[in-house]
C-alpha cells in the first residue's frame, strides 16, 4: 500500500530525500522562471481572450497540483500558446470576449479538459495520444504558430480586427489599416524587434562583455521583462494612452479567487469536443517535454501518472479563476536549465506568482497590449517549422498529405477542425497503408541458409515453389489484400506446386485472416497447390491452432524457411539464380 500511494502521489517520494542543496537549486530555478512568466502569463491570457489576471492565476494552483502528483522533475505547467489559441477558438463560439459568459465558458473548458485527463489517466489510457502522429502535431503546431502570430497583430497595429481563421483575420486587418495607431506601431514593432534580439543576440553580446555563462543566460531568459518595463515607463510618463494607446489597464491585486466553472448542459455539450481536443492536444506536448528532460538525467516518466497531474492541475485552474493548462517547453527547459532539481521549484514559482498577483499587479496598469503581443509573436514564431513540408515530401508522401492537409485546413477554417481533420487524415493512411501489407517473393541466398527479397538480391529459386514473406501481422484490413496477391501469382506461375507463406514478422492474426487464409488453402487444394507456412511465431501458432486451419493445411508447417526450402525442392529438380 505505501508503494501505491507513492506512485500516486510522487511528492511523497521525491520529499523523503529533500536536501538544502535541492532547495537551494530549486529556489533560485523557481526565481529565473518565475521572472519569465510574469509578462509570458499576462501575454498568453491576452490571447485567450481573457483578462490578464487570469494567465498568473492559471499559472498557481495548477503548478502546485502538479508538483504534488505529477512524475516530471522539471516539467512547469501553466498557459502555453497553443492551448490559449484553442480556449479562444472553442469559447469564442459560446460567448463573447470580455463578459462573465466567456470567464464562466473559460472555467468550464479548464474543467471537462481535466476530468477527461483525470479519467483517461484512472483507466491508464495514455496510449490514446499516440492517434495523433508526430507529422500531424509539427502541422497543427506550425499552423497554429501562424495563427497565433497573425492574430496579434491587431494589437501590434492598434485596430480591432478579428477572425478566427488566416483569411478572414488577413482580410479584416486590410480593411481596418485605415485605423493604425502610429504611436501603438511604434511600440510593437521596437519590442518585436528588441525580443527577437534578445533570442539572437544579447547572449553573445553579454559573454563577450566577460560576464558568466550563467549571469550571460539568466539575463537573456529576463529579456521580455525589459521589454515590458521600458515600453511601461515610456506609456506611463509620455501619457500615450491619451493617444490611443491600449493598455492592460487596472488588474485585481490578490491570490486567485475561488470560482466555479458553468456545468448548464448546453455548455457542456459545446465545449465537450474541443475539451477532448486540449486535453489530447496538450498532453502530447507535455509527455514528450517531460520525457526529453527526464532522459537527460535518467529519470523515468510515467504517461498515466501524468495524465493525473494535468488533469489535477487543469481542474485547480477551473476553481481559480484560470483557464486550461498543460506543460510548456520554453518554460520548462528554461527551469530544466536554472537547476531544478524535483517539482518543489514548480511549487516556489507559484508562491514567487503569487507574490506579484498581491504586490505587482499596480506596475503593469500601463503596460501596453502591444508588447504581449509582441512577447506573444516571438515564442510563437519559434514554433513554426516549414521545413517539415520539405522533410516528409522527401520521406513519406503519405506522411507529406497528413501535414499539408493539417496545416491548410488549420489556416483555413480553424485549429479544432485542422486538428480533427490532421488525425481522421492519419488513421485513414495508416488504414490505408497496412491494408496493402508489403509481401515480397524471396528465395535462398547462395551458400546461406538466409532468404531475400529476390528484387533486391541474387538468390535461388524453383519455378515449383512460390515462397511470400509476409511483413505485416494480419487483420481484416489487409486479409482480402493477400489472398488476391496469391491468387494472382499462382495464376503466373503454371507449374507451381507448393505456395509457403513465411511468417517471421506477422505478430498476429485475427479471426478475418483466418477465414482469408482457410480460403487461400482450399482454392490451392482445388488446384493441387500444397499451402505451408513457415517461421511461424508461437503466439499466433497457438492462436492458430485454436482454429480449423492447421487440421486441415494442404501442406505443413516448418520452423523455419530453409527446413522448407529443404524438404520442397528436391535436389533433383533445378534451380535457377534471380537476379
Amino acid at each position: 500500500m505505501p508503494d501505491r500511494i507513492s506512485r500516486m502521489v510522487p511528492a511523497l517520494e521525491w520529499g523523503r530525500s529533500y536536501t538544502r542543496e535541492t532547495f537551494s537549486s530549486d529556489v533560485i530555478a523557481a526565481v529565473i522562471v518565475t521572472i519569465m512568466l510574469i509578462p509570458q502569463s499576462l501575454a498568453y491570457a491576452l490571447l485567450a481572450g481573457l483578462p490578464p489576471e487570469a494567465g498568473i492565476y492559471a499559472s498557481i494552483a495548477p503548478i502546485i497540483l502538479y508538483a504534488i502528483v505529477g512524475t516530471s522533475r522539471a516539467l512547469a505547467v501553466g498557459p502555453v500558446a497553443v492551448v490559449s489559441l484553442l480556449t479562444a477558438s472553442a469559447v469564442g463560439q459560446v460567448a463573447e470576449s470580455g463578459t462573465a459568459g466567456y470567464a464562466v465558458a473559460a472555467l468550464t473548458l479548464a474543467f471537462l479538459s481535466g476530468a477527461f485527463l483525470l479519467a483517461m489517466g484512472l483507466f491508464r489510457l495514455g496510449f490514446l495520444a499516440n492517434f495523433l502522429s508526430h507529422p500531424v502535431i509539427a502541422g497543427f503546431i506550425t499552423a497554429s504558430g501562424i495563427l497565433i502570430a497573425t492574430s496579434q497583430l491587431k494589437h501590434i497595429l492598434g485596430v480591432d480586427a478579428q477572425g478566427h481563421t488566416l483569411p478572414e483575420t488577413l482580410a479584416s486587418l486590410a480593411g481596418h489599416l485605415g485605423q493604425v495607431n502610429p504611436a501603438t506601431v511604434i511600440i510593437g514593432v521596437l519590442a518585436t524587434a528588441f525580443l527577437f534580439w534578445v533570442r539572437k543576440g544579447l547572449n553573445p553580446l553579454l559573454t563577450s562583455l566577460g560576464l558568466p555563462p550563467a549571469l550571460a543566460s539568466t539575463l537573456t531568459r529576463a529579456g521580455p521583462v525589459a521589454a515590458v518595463v521600458v515600453t511601461t515607463l515610456a506609456v506611463a510618463l509620455l501619457r500615450l494612452d491619451e493617444q490611443g494607446v491600449r493598455i492592460v489597464g487596472e488588474v485585481p491585486q490578490g491570490l486567485p479567487p475561488f470560482t466555479l466553472p458553468g456545468l448548464s448542459p448546453d455548455l457542456i455539450s459545446a465545449l465537450l469536443v474541443p475539451a477532448i481536443l486540449i486535453s489530447i492536444i496538450g498532453f502530447v506536448e507535455s509527455i514528450s517535454v517531460a520525457q526529453t528532460l527526464a532522459a537527460k538525467r535518467r529519470q523515468r516518466i510515467d504517461p498515466d501518472q501524468e495524465l493525473i497531474g494535468l488533469g489535477a492541475a487543469n481542474l485547480g485552474a477551473a476553481f481559480t479563476g484560470g483557464y486550461p493548462v498543460t506543460g510548456g517547453f520554453a518554460r520548462s527547459v528554461v527551469n530544466f536549465d536554472a537547476g531544478a532539481e524535483t517539482p518543489a521549484a514548480g511549487a516556489f514559482t507559484a508562491i514567487g506568482l503569487g507574490i506579484a498577483a498581491i504586490a505587482l499587479t499596480p506596475l503593469v496598469h500601463y503596460l501596453p497590449n502591444a508588447t504581449l503581443a509582441a512577447t506573444i509573436i516571438v515564442a510563437v514564431l519559434s514554433l513554426v517549422d516549414v521545413s517539415i513540408l520539405h522533410k516528409t515530401w522527401a520521406y513519406s508522401k503519405s506522411d507529406f498529405t497528413a501535414v499539408a492537409a493539417t496545416i491548410l485546413l488549420t489556416l483555413g477554417l480553424g485549429v479544432e477542425i485542422g486538428v480533427a481533420a490532421g488525425v481522421v487524415i492519419s488513421v485513414l493512411l495508416h488504414l490505408y497503408k497496412t491494408s496493402r501489407p508489403h509481401v515480397a517473393e524471396v528465395g535462398l541466398v547462395p551458400g546461406t541458409q538466409h532468404f531475400r527479397n529476390i528484387l533486391r538480391h541474387k538468390v535461388e529459386t524453383d519455378p515449383a515453389v512460390l515462397t511470400l514473406r509476409v511483413d505485416e501481422s494480419l487483420f481484416f484490413v489487409n486479409a482480402r489484400f493477400l489472398e488476391d496477391l496469391v491468387q494472382a501469382r499462382v495464376a503466373e506461375r503454371p507449374d507451381l506446386r507448393h505456395v509457403v507463406l513465411m511468417f517471421s514478422a506477422v505478430n498476429a492474426v485475427d479471426f478475418s485472416a483466418l477465414e482469408s487464409l482457410e480460403a487461400i488453402n482450399q482454392r490451392l487444394r482445388d488446384q493441387d497447390i500444397g499451402l505451408h507456412l513457415s517461421e511461424v511465431k508461437g503466439p499466433v501458432m497457438d492462436r492458430l491452432r485454436t482454429s480449423h486451419l492447421i487440421g486441415d493445411l494442404n501442406g505443413n508447417v516448418y520452423l523455419s524457411q530453409f527446413d522448407a526450402w529443404e524438404s520442397l525442392c528436391r535436389s533433383d529438380k533445378p534451380a535457377r539464380a534471380a537476379d
